[in-house]
């Protein structure tokens, strides 16, 4: 696990391979996916479609469901990735939603806050109503969400409490340098076979500067103090295995500080409960 792995094929024909095994006899009837534009979901939809080839019954419904803060590339990449993989593809915008949530939630100093802290507050609120909104869609299409999540979003903390999590992870255990190779090799794959506009929509998100769409800063980098995702992923395997050279960096504390995510929920144990005094 601590390595950066480059046998992508080795990886694309096992991910899709388990995810066929997960769906046969399970009763679904579809998988749905949010699409932000960026590089996870157009891997995941794009690794969902192949598996899906070989399975009868159960379509990929795709969305793209924007909040306020999102940029116009962003969406149009969506939905070229939404069209090009997806049974189905709709732009959903939310904003309305997330404004009448707001009005509600916030004071009206709180409203004038133009923080890091508030835009994080704001950030996990749009997070939240974007997955309220992808499981009510899989009940009503009985199926599951799909996971876009990578291994180094998991470590550093980069994702939503009850806000990003899906019912099933293709990726949450790649290293984010190993998906833009196994999106890289898709691409590739696509443009050999003659399907160019698949291609594309995989390049465009290689190619796109990586941000989460609410509005927290301009960039993933800025967030994270690093100028590259492969940066961040040595930095967080050299720690993992022990070297304590890079301790205070950025990266290394936000693992940290971020732990309390990656144990929740807590619960006490049964034994504490019962345990005689």
């Amino acid at each position: 696990m601590l390595e950066i792995r480059d046998d992508y094929e080795l990886m694309f024909n096992n991910i899709i391979n388990n995810l066929r095994e997960y769906l046969r006899n399970s009763g679904l009837k579809s998988l749905i996916i949010g699409l932000s534009g960026g590089i996870d979901s157009a891997l995941t939809a794009a690794l969902a479609y192949e598996a899906l080839k070989e399975i009868d019954g159960i379509e990929l419904i795709g969305r793209s469901i924007p909040i306020e803060t999102n940029k116009d590339d962003e969406i149009l990449r969506a939905e070229k990735t939404g069209l090009n993989f997806c049974n189905s593809f709709e732009v959903k915008d939310l904003t309305n939603a997330y404004i009448n949530l707001q009005n509600d939630l916030v004071s009206e100093i709180r409203k004038n806050d133009e923080s890091k802290d508030e835009k994080i507050r704001s950030g996990n609120i749009k997070a939240r109503i974007r997955m309220t909104y992808l499981f009510d869609l899989a009940h009503l299409h009985k199926g599951m969400v799909l996971s876009t999540d990578n291994h180094t979003e998991l470590l550093l903390g980069f994702w939503t409490l009850h806000g990003d999590v899906g019912n099933y992870g293709m990726i949450q255990y790649l290293w984010k340098t190993e998906v833009y190779g196994l999106a890289k090799l898709l691409a590739d794959k696509y443009r050999k076979n003659g399907e160019p506009d698949k291609a594309e929509s995989l390049e465009l998100s290689i190619e796109a500067v990586p941000t989460d769409g609410l509005g927290i800063t301009n960039s993933d980098f800025d967030q994270i103090g690093v100028k590259s995702y492969h940066e961040a992923d040595l930095l967080l395997i050299d720690y993992l295995k022990e070297n304590k050279d890079n301790e205070n960096h950025p990266v290394i504390e936000r693992y940290k500080q971020s732990h309390h995510k990656r144990v929740d929920p807590q619960n006490i144990p049964r034994k504490s409960i019962l345990k005689s005094p």
